[in-house]
């Protein structure tokens, strides 16, 4: 096989299956529409064996040897990323807390010839993610920190019941955990309208079950997700081996750059980036995170 280096996007990614090149073709078509269908009906799709399977021992080698560079950082927090002691009525499922121990790898720690920097910054790609959540163009993000991360959870951690602060993520497992470690998620729980506190606090107290979907994935799989609206989780590690997946962070909009709290909760630091750019941030909604 060819170096890792010199491999082209048509050899890292099964374009016989998934053709990005090709995106008005039928199976292109098919492709997108079938995306689309699950994105809208569930918040959530899956395609397997985006990266060839021929590779899929040279990405978990790769992002294993950038994951001893993750931030880590055990935090309590709850599931809509607002300060613990913010003044909520008693029964809120804000006041929930959960203990927080997944790590990130900041961009500028990950070559820029791995595979899933490759991907990231690749065009036909990218525009493919646009097609599948019917948007007309997505962007890098312009944080040197955040566009594109590794998130590791050791065995023995979790990162718990959440909703993202972005609309839609685009992600990518990378190595398994020997034990737990599964992605779980409540598909649409809530709007851009209704917080729908009750379900999410069935959720959170264990009588969730009607409303949670697990979603078995392996290494090389492409996810995309509609986390905004979706309550989610990666339920905790077991066993000696740590989960890894790659996660690929795009815009509707140019130029975005994440605040400096946030950044510094993930990586434990800021650059002067995020500093000329705090404050300038808009949110699309008015939900509670």
């Amino acid at each position: 096989m060819r170096s890792l280096e010199a491999l082209t996007l048509d050899q890292v990614v099964d374009t016989a299956r998934y053709p990005l090149a090709e995106p008005e073709g039928a199976l292109g078509r098919a492709v997108v529409s079938r995306a689309r269908r699950d994105l809208s009906a569930l918040g959530c799709t899956v395609l397997p064996d985006f990266v060839r399977p021929s590779l899929r021992d040279a990405l978990r080698r790769e992002c294993s040897a950038m994951a001893p560079r993750a931030h880590h950082d055990v935090e309590t927090v709850n599931v809509y990323n607002i300060a613990v002691d913010s003044a909520l009525p008693q029964d809120h499922p804000g006041r929930r807390t959960f203990e927080r121990g997944n790590a990130f790898v900041a961009r500028d720690r990950i070559p820029a010839d791995s595979l899933i920097s490759r991907l990231y910054s690749d065009t036909l790609f990218r525009d493919f993610v646009a097609r599948c959540f019917e948007l007309p163009v997505l962007h890098e993000l312009a944080d040197p920190l955040s566009g594109l991360v590794l998130n590791v959870v050791a065995p023995g951690l979790e990162h718990p019941w959440h909703f993202d602060t972005n609309e839609f993520t685009v992600s990518m497992l990378t190595q398994q955990a020997e034990d737990g470690g599964v992605f779980e998620y409540c598909p649409n729980i809530r709007t851009a309208r209704d917080e729908n506190f009750d379900d999410v606090r069935d959720v959170l107290d264990g009588r969730g079950e009607r409303l949670t979907r697990r979603l078995p994935l392996q290494p090389g799989d492409l996810q995309l997700f509609k986390g905004r609206y979706s309550l989610h989780r990666v339920s905790p590690v077991r066993g000696g081996t740590e989960r890894h997946s790659a996660i690929f962070a795009y815009s509707e909009r140019p130029g975005v750059i994440g605040s400096v709290e946030r950044t510094r909760q993930l990586f434990g630091r800021v650059l002067p980036e995020h500093l000329a750019a705090e404050g300038r941030a808009v949110r699309g909604d008015r939900l509670l995170d």
